[in-house]
């Protein structure tokens, strides 16, 4: 039986994480497997994706700007608009995995079926096919935006229920009266997305949110908080703080469109970004509702008293963090809290990584970039672990960090600050030793 040192790495998923991740590996010289179930790579921007698991819609458009979006060292050309959609993620996926040679690395219509340490060091991945096989590593790209998270209110609903997970386009909801609940960038999106066709459109929240426009003055948010993070070393606090003062001078106050002000400051939360909810809220097209009291066949009760005909629910109420071919014994994130060392590592499993368990403050594919960077030089023996006592209190740390920073919801379970994160990660590779 071969040595675990000796073994090759496996990475689960051949998505925006799986493709960097395999990318940094190889440049690294790490040999390596890559296991896709689907028949070819993209994960959730790939629409209608044959591995059933991507959530993407047909008006889908990304909410980072183009020159925040890309990897480091593959620029997305500047042929591409602002926010690409779907369509144009992909061709660009496809372009990086073309371009560094990963494509052949990957098994497609491949599925993970179980993965299990082996007892000396090495962990057995066990597939589709019943072949099982052994690896030094196992790292997890597999996405964490494909198991909906539903809620349950009271009473009892006698129309069309879905998730966001499962809408595509408008078409099913002309002329009916339908009903969005939440309001994070899904929800407001496939709201007006549906209002265009239906007979009324609600949007039910709990705690509202703040609304950002896409643009400032004509330039992407997203340039403007990279501006002042970045170029005038603002703290993220400080940074979105500003934002949310210069939204307010090109918006106005978002109340004024029937969208209640948050209670907490922006700097808690993830705004919701929206060129187009205001002013369809302004003309009517959309009304928004507080929390729902009760369904009620083909009506609904919200907490203020009011009732409304519903004719359709979509639930955009976010996803649950499952991994179905790890034993929740092993491994899970539970009660709010992902116990992982760099938010890639559990302290007391070896040799499996999560790679793409964030949700940050910023953009999300070049910080996986940077996290795939960080993987393969551990996996090369360049940079150092620390002890497991040393990762658990770095866990403890992050844990405390996330729930006096921000709003307490199941939505920031996953949340990092890009500058702070990428800043941990850099110098860890830099020193080659991972920091306490």
């Amino acid at each position: 039986m071969s040595r675990p040192d000796s073994l090759p790495v496996c990475i689960v998923g051949a998505g925006s994480s799986g493709v960097t991740v395999a990318k940094a590996l190889r440049q690294k010289g790490v040999p390596f497997e890559c296991f896709e179930i689907g028949s070819d790579i993209g994960g959730m921007w790939r629409y209608e994706n044959d591995n059933g698991l991507s959530s993407a819609y047909r008006s889908l458009h990304i909410d980072t700007s183009r020159n925040n979006l890309g990897y480091s060292d593959f620029p997305i050309p500047d042929r591409y608009p602002d926010f690409l959609s779907h369509y144009e993620v992909m061709e660009y996926l496809e372009a990086y995995a073309a371009h560094f040679g990963v494509r052949q690395h990957i098994r497609f219509r491949t599925r993970v079926e179980d993965v299990r340490p082996d007892g000396d060091g090495a962990w057995l991945v066990r597939l589709g096919s019943g072949e099982t096989r052994r690896y030094r590593a196992v790292i997890v790209a597999n996405g964490h935006l494909w198991d909906p998270r539903l809620p349950d209110f009271p009473g009892r609903f006698d129309g069309m229920a879905i998730h966001s997970h499962h809408y595509r386009t408008a078409a099913p909801f002309a002329d009916l009266n339908v009903m969005v609940v939440g309001i994070g960038n899904s929800a407001v999106d496939i709201a007006v997305d549906v209002c265009k066709s239906a007979r009324s459109t609600l949007l039910s929240t709990r705690r509202s949110a703040w609304i950002m426009p896409k643009y400032l003055m004509g330039i992407p948010i997203d340039r403007w908080s990279a501006f002042l993070s970045r170029k005038l070393r603002l703290p993220t606090p400080v940074t979105r703080a500003v934002i949310g003062r210069l939204m307010k001078l090109a918006v106005g106050d978002q109340a004024r469109f029937g969208v209640p002000r948050p209670r907490h400051p922006i700097w808690r939360e993830h705004a919701t970004l929206s060129q187009e909810l205001l002013p369809y809220a302004g003309h009517g097209w959309i009304r928004i509702k507080p929390n729902i009291r009760e369904l009620q066949g083909k009506a609904v009760a919200f907490e203020d008293g009011s009732i409304a005909p519903v004719d359709a629910i979509i639930y955009a109420t976010g996803y649950r963090t499952t991994f179905p071919f790890i034993d929740p014994s092993l491994f899970k994130v539970e009660d709010g809290r992902a116990a992982l060392y760099r938010r890639m590592m559990p302290p007391g499993l070896p040799g499996l990584y999560m790679a793409g368990l964030v949700q940050p403050i910023g953009p999300t594919i070049p910080l996986v970039e940077i996290q795939g960077q960080w993987l393969a030089s551990v996996l090369s023996g360049e940079t150092a672990l620390p002890s497991p006592q040393a990762m658990a209190a770095e866990i403890d740390r992050h844990a405390r960090a996330v729930a006096k920073r921000y709003v307490g919801s199941a939505r920031y379970t996953l949340e990092v600050d890009f500058r702070e994160y990428a800043r941990q990660l850099r110098r860890d590779m830099a020193s080659g030793r991972a920091g306490r």
